[in-house]
């Protein structure tokens, strides 16, 4: 037999509602024959629901982001230096640091510390040749927590490009690139023939190309680089034929 189903009258009153409980019901008005038919009782539900407005919101102004956390640690453990498993000598200075963050960001520290061909000593001490401290004090930085102090912004010329080739000697391949990317909008007369011979030394095609195209740019341009330092170097790394056939 089917249910009996409460009309929209069948709604309950003031005394059916229990004075101990507001907002219950009374259970002998539940169990009368009004609403309870075959022992089933069948209530009627409204839900409203209501979605908020967004609306002609705005997003407040994005502040500055901080060095994410972990990168902050990492910068902090640099240069606490705790726990410090290994002693970098460089030019004369000590650098303190740790094997397996060395060994995890370059393919080259992974090696000498870790590889097979590495040196008894190597765990605990590595010599760098042909570099500056400074040079190397930066490429840490950046090997720790993946940036330059202000971005690199304070980087001149010359320091980027030893921090290319610092790059490219430990494969840390996203500084490279970030060397790369700032030599290219700093090119001038007097540092583009040195760019040129290390984007030919370290395979920057990129580099190579806008070194090429700055320095094709004008007829002046050209003569004065011939007169630059740089040039000379630089025919020493590329045949003069070579460079000439390369100009567009």
């Amino acid at each position: 037999m089917a249910n009996r189903r409460t009309s929209d009258t069948d709604h309950f009153c003031a005394a059916d509602i229990s004075p101990t409980f507001p907002g219950f019901v009374r259970r002998s008005k539940l169990t009368s024959r009004r609403y309870l038919v075959d022992d089933c009782l069948t209530i009627r539900c409204v839900v409203t629901v209501i979605n908020p407005r967004t609306e002609r919101t705005t997003a407040g102004p994005a502040a500055a982001a901080p060095l994410p956390e972990m990168l902050g640690h990492l910068q902090r453990m640099l240069e606490d230096g705790k726990d410090a498993d290994v002693t970098i000598d460089v030019g004369g200075r000590a650098f303190r640091a740790h094997r397996c963050v060395l060994a995890a960001r370059s393919p080259v520290f992974d090696a000498e510390l870790f590889g097979p061909m590495k040196r008894k000593d190597a765990a605990e001490h590595v010599e760098v040749h042909d570099m500056e401290p400074a040079v190397f004090e930066l490429l840490l930085r950046f090997i720790y927590t993946d940036s330059l102090p202000g971005d690199g912004e304070d980087c001149g010329v010359a320091m980027t490009q030893h921090l290319l080739v610092a790059a490219d000697r430990y494969g840390v391949d996203k500084l490279k690139q970030a060397c790369d990317v700032k030599l290219r909008t700093s090119l001038d007369v007097r540092t583009v023939a040195t760019t040129l011979a290390l984007a030919e030394q370290h395979q920057c095609p990129l580099l190579r190309d806008a070194c090429l195209k700055f320095m094709s740019s004008f007829p002046t341009v050209l003569a004065d680089v011939l007169k630059t330092d740089g040039f000379g170097h630089l025919t020493a790394s590329i045949p003069l034929a070579n460079l000439t056939e390369s100009l567009p």
